[in-house]
């Protein structure tokens, strides 16, 4: 059988095989397997797990697909809202209520139609019964226009509030930097917003009182964060955010900070290879906790907490659409003391998600042959 040895970036280990082994791969601290849940989708680019095993996955044209019993239906939700399914733009995340087990209900991030023609970042809510979301309505639709980078994440904190990303949506970072729209918190282009379940805007927004400001605003200066996630220990929110050509970020995300894109960063212009930032420090706007240089292009942000890799409990989990390959980040506090490149060349990790079984489960959105669903299960350790 063959070993597939893992890339590790602290150790520079090379590839290497064994042909005493097949599919197994080796890490610092777990040997596991991938295994494939379901293949044959379109675009994956979200999945959520619900309390009774049932798996929903999104697929960017704009179909909530179900997995039931290890089984892709072949039917979709019904009830799933209109999409500008264009470039980057499509059906996008979906993430159930904290209290779905009483309440059914379920949140979907989407491109939606404009009637210029463009298109924006919203959320929708409703009930799932029976296969077929019911009761919809937009809880939040940004102030924002462009071409792609919709941002689209959501997460619920521990109190219930929702957190929900938007892009800069590939606004152009060219003459004054300050004036570009993710500076400014008049619009939603580059930022975090947080909001009660139903949409209300909480009283405590940091710009709630600012009348030429956005209410639902929680930070702003990012660039297009695709993942974000809530300790579950800490209550710490994190997020990560595309780079341009290097320079995605891991972010702690705090009440009205700045976070500085395009003014400060460490990417630079596609092509060219040309600056772009003033630099990659000024006052008033916050830094990384960690950088890719180059980038991986981020997407997916998992905390693991499961019991099936104990050695892993409390790393971060990155994917990598670039980058084709699954990052595990050691963390001590708000420091990253260690990265481990996992499944170098897997393919395009759109979503990386802990399911109740504790396994890590991947969305692999290859522009070209697989689309699927994977999960990492452990393997026993080599001696």
């Amino acid at each position: 059988m063959k070993y597939c040895a893992l890339l590790l970036l602290l150790s520079a280990a090379m590839l290497t095989s064994d042909a005493s082994c097949q599919d197994i791969y080796r890490s610092s601290k777990h040997d596991f397997t991938v295994e494939t849940i379901v293949g044959g989708l379109d675009h994956v680019w979200s999945i959520a797990f619900l309390p009774d095993g049932d798996m929903l996955v999104t697929e960017r044209p704009g179909r909530l697909r179900i997995v039931r019993n290890g089984e892709l239906l072949e039917g979709s939700v019904s009830g799933v809202p209109e999409v500008h399914a264009v470039g980057q733009g499509g059906l996008l995340d979906v993430v159930p209520h904290p209290d779905f087990v009483s309440n059914h209900l379920i949140y979907l991030t989407y491109s939606k139609p404009l009637p210029d023609s463009s298109s924006t970042t919203a959320v929708l809510r409703g009930r799932l019964e029976n296969d077929a979301l019911l009761d919809t309505q937009d809880i939040f639709v940004a102030d924002t226009k462009g071409r792609g980078h919709y941002g689209s994440r959501i997460a619920f904190d521990a109190d219930g509030y929702l957190f929900v990303t938007v892009g800069d949506r590939q606004a152009s970072p060219s003459g004054d930097l300050e004036a570009h729209p993710a500076q400014d918190i008049s619009n939603h282009h580059g930022t975090v917003n947080r909001l009660y379940d139903d949409g209300r805007i909480p009283e405590d927004n940091p710009f709630v009182d600012d009348d030429d400001a956005q209410p639902e605003i929680w930070s702003y200066g990012h660039r297009n964060q695709q993942g974000i996630a809530v300790h579950p220990e800490s209550g710490v929110l994190w997020a990560i955010e595309h780079g341009p050509q290097g320079g995605d970020e891991l972010n702690i995300i705090k009440k009205g900070l700045n976070y500085g894109w395009p003014v400060v960063g460490y990417g630079v212009n596609y092509g060219s290879g040309s600056a772009i930032h003033e630099g990659i420090k000024k006052e008033g706007m916050e830094g990384p906790r960690h950088f890719w240089v180059p980038s991986i292009a981020t997407s997916g942000l998992l905390i693991y907490t499961g019991d099936k890799f104990p050695e892993w409990k409390g790393d971060f989990f990155v994917g990598g659409l670039v980058g084709t390959q699954l990052a595990r980040l050691e963390v001590d506090s708000d420091s990253i003391t260690g990265e481990e490149t996992l499944l170098k060349g897997i393919g395009r990790v759109r979503d990386v998600r802990q399911g109740p079984d504790g396994y890590i489960y991947l969305a692999i959105d290859n522009s070209e042959g697989t689309q699927s669903i994977v999960r990492l299960v452990p393997a026993p350790r080599s001696r």
